[in-house]
């Protein structure tokens, strides 16, 4: 029979250790309602030894934060393959099972929390909104979007947003309609100037061209023209719009 023997951990591990156990403690309850002993505790250590690594519950916040703040901007990385409606679905849900597990975390970081000044707070939320950015860029392989497309894409990732923080408020609509009504509302807010701009418009033909009509796009498309009075006909295969170039909304 052997006797069990904890390992003692190493500077950096028994660092990580704590970010770990403090960020499931914030992701669970309100960060100003958890406390260094409870830090401890779940650590299976004593609370001088925590200040030993983090001076006080302000740096361990925010390294908790810093944590949240990477593995948030992973979830919008994606694979450059298939239609850009089913990848940007991958990526809705991968975001909504962060905001899932990490609700008071995740509301920590994108509002702010009483533990940390609004210039770090503010400065990982930035991080977090440029990593979702550039990877969409990426997606839609704009390497010098124009002032229309980086509205278009920005707009939407605050959307994203502000959907997941009002969803934690209740929970009323099922996570699976709300990913995908994003993904929709993407494709809408390219749409909306795609009417009067032709650089938006071959975004938008780009974006249709591969979907397929069972796609989150695809769908779209089919349910708005069984909504319409009259019949819609969108561009398909890579064709040119219904407006000749130039032509405003006006006419």
């Amino acid at each position: 029979m052997t006797t069990g023997v904890r390992r003692r951990m190493g500077v950096e591990e028994r660092r990580q250790q704590l970010i770990g156990v403090a960020l499931d403690l914030f992701s669970r309850r309100s960060p100003d309602e958890v406390s260094i002993d409870e830090v401890a505790s779940a650590a299976g250590i004593s609370r001088p030894l925590v200040y030993h690594y983090f001076p006080g519950k302000q740096s361990l916040y925010e390294a908790a934060l810093r944590r949240a703040a990477d593995e948030l901007a992973k979830r919008f990385l994606e694979r450059h393959e298939g239609p850009l409606g089913g990848r940007l679905l991958r990526v809705m849900r991968r975001y909504f099972d962060f905001v899932d597990q990490h609700g008071p975390g995740f509301s920590a970081l994108m509002r702010g929390g009483p533990a940390v000044g609004t210039t770090t707070t503010n400065a990982m939320i930035d991080e977090v909104r440029q990593a979702a950015y550039d990877q969409i860029m990426a997606h839609l392989e704009a390497t010098d979007p124009p002032p229309r497309l980086r509205l278009v894409v920005r707009s939407w990732v605050s959307l994203a947003e502000s959907t997941a923080l009002l969803w934690l408020d209740g929970r009323e609509i099922p996570r699976a309609e709300l990913e995908l009504q994003l993904v929709r509302d993407f494709a809408a807010l390219v749409a909306v100037p795609a009417t009067h701009d032709d650089h938006m418009a071959s975004v938008l033909m780009r974006i249709l061209r591969d979907e397929p009509a069972d796609g989150p796009f695809g769908a779209l498309v089919a349910r708005l023209t069984e909504l319409s009075p009259q019949p819609v006909s969108l561009p398909r295969g890579g064709g040119r719009g219904g407006r000749k170039k130039g032509s405003s909304a006006q006419e």
